[in-house]
């Protein structure tokens, strides 16, 4: 079974490798668009298709698929079963990021909220797996049913008797309309992305669950929420944006520095990862709150970015944990002389965290806030506080666990990890440095989406 999910994930990270450099940027708009009647009565077809913003969170859920792959080639308890709901997880995300329909998309955003219930409940940590799997699926389907009455409000307002959100780009609802019913759609939808007071569900979810499942967790599934935010929201109720943001960029600033200092004072490896990506997840948010190019097109490389980052800690923080069976900070040391890779792996994720040049978090975070000082220059100041909150929690962590001297009743069976956690750690690690080094290969093809976006928003 392992080695049918390895050749089933390397295939899907081949094509979405594929898709993502054939996507051409030329001539923009919706390429590899397929289009199936399903029920024609009721306006609902099979509609899918990848612009400049999703192309590459197609990309980024073929990366994370096959690396978690990898990374639990050790899971010995119902494997056939652990493999079979982490693919339905997965086609879920693939469905929700390619869905040209509003009723797809809430189908497939179901289907990927279902799975992560069952992970977590049955492989994930004993102590709080229960309460977590419990808490991550009643907030995010009501946050779905509130996105979806918003929705269905749309569908019946509109009078095209259509789900079709293209169409549906062009209903032009009135102002009201759109005022009122952009906070649903856009608030429902923001609680998977991890939008503050609605946040909560997040870090316990990444605690609990089995390391791969945190790896879709952070790394795929709070960017299908913020996703799906930017594309029934904002570009289909524009005015409603308009007058909601400067709210929304509010909640945004809560997230970025309290969710940074959260992270800083927690003693669980994987809360201070947790509480980092509702920072991170932050970030993404108010670069879509600016409804400026600047701050959109580092609102689409963050979300890229991010995922590869959290995927990478996760994995790490995973690795440890198998071999010393803790996760608490005071109680770990000197693991970079047993496991160096994965000691340089962890500092690489932490240079892109810090947003440190040369690396995928600087290409993500400057135009954000670039973005963000355009529109307001106080709000960029003081979210940048959480840079060097970030920065002081990373450099903590690094000095603890991997240096220093290391407790003695580890120093005997603690042991490097597997040839296939290496290639995990290689890839992730690897695609962060490329894209720093060579962002060209990312940021033309999101600024693509972002100019379709500023076109329903009429230039804003």
């Amino acid at each position: 079974i392992r080695v049918t999910a390895l050749a089933a994930s390397a295939v899907a990270l081949g094509l979405s490798v594929w898709l993502y450099f054939s996507y051409n940027i030329d001539s923009a708009g919706y390429q590899f668009v397929e289009k199936y009647t399903w029920l024609q009565e009721l306006g609902i077809s099979y509609h899918v298709g990848v612009d400049g913003m999703n192309a590459p969170l197609v990309l980024l859920t073929g990366i994370v698929m096959f690396t978690g792959v990898l990374i639990s080639w050790g899971i010995d308890d119902r494997p056939r079963e652990f493999f079979a709901f982490l693919f339905i997880l997965a086609t879920g995300v693939f469905g929700v990021f390619v869905a040209l329909d509003l009723f797809m998309l809430f189908f497939f955003y179901e289907i990927a909220v279902f799975p992560m219930y069952l992970l977590i409940a049955i492989w994930g940590w004993k102590v709080t797996r229960e309460y977590a799997a419990m808490k991550l699926t009643l907030y995010l389907f009501i946050g779905s049913v509130v996105a979806l009455v918003g929705a269905l409000a749309m569908y019946f307002t509109s009078g095209l008797g259509t789900f079709d959100m293209i169409a549906l780009e062009g209903a032009a609802f009135s102002v009201g309309f759109q005022k009122f019913w952009f906070p649903f759609v856009f608030l429902g939808f923001a609680v998977l992305g991890g939008i503050w007071p609605f946040h909560n569900w997040s870090p316990d979810g990444h605690v609990a669950a089995p390391t791969a499942v945190s790896m879709f967790h952070a790394g795929v599934l709070m960017k299908l929420g913020a996703f799906a935010a930017l594309r029934v929201g904002i570009m289909l109720l524009p005015e409603g944006a308009k007058f909601w943001m400067p709210f929304i960029i509010l909640l945004t600033i809560v997230n970025v520095v309290y969710g940074a200092y959260i992270a800083m004072v927690q003693s669980d490896m994987k809360y201070v990862i947790g509480f980092s990506s509702v920072s991170h997840m932050g970030l993404v948010a108010m670069g879509f709150a600016t409804l400026n190019k600047e701050g959109m097109i580092g609102a689409g490389v963050q979300m890229f970015s991010h995922g590869v980052m959290t995927a990478l800690f996760f994995a790490v923080v995973g690795m440890i944990y198998d071999r010393a069976h803790t996760r608490q900070i005071p109680e770990l040391g000197g693991f970079s002389k047993k496991m160096p890779l994965v000691t340089v792996a962890f500092i690489v994720g932490g240079l892109v965290s810090m947003g440190m040049p040369g690396f995928s978090g600087f290409i993500a975070e400057f135009p954000i806030f670039m973005g963000v000082w355009k529109m307001q220059p106080w709000i960029a100041i003081v979210a940048s506080i959480s840079i060097v909150i970030t920065a002081s929690y990373i450099i903590r962590i690094i000095s603890k666990v991997f240096f220093g001297k290391m407790p003695e009743e580890y120093a005997d069976h603690i042991h490097d990890v597997t040839i296939l956690d290496k290639v995990a750690l290689v890839l992730l690690a690897g695609i962060l440095f490329i894209l720093g080094v060579y962002p060209s290969i990312m940021v033309p093809l999101v600024e693509s989406g972002v100019d379709n976006i500023l076109r329903l928003l009429g230039g804003a």
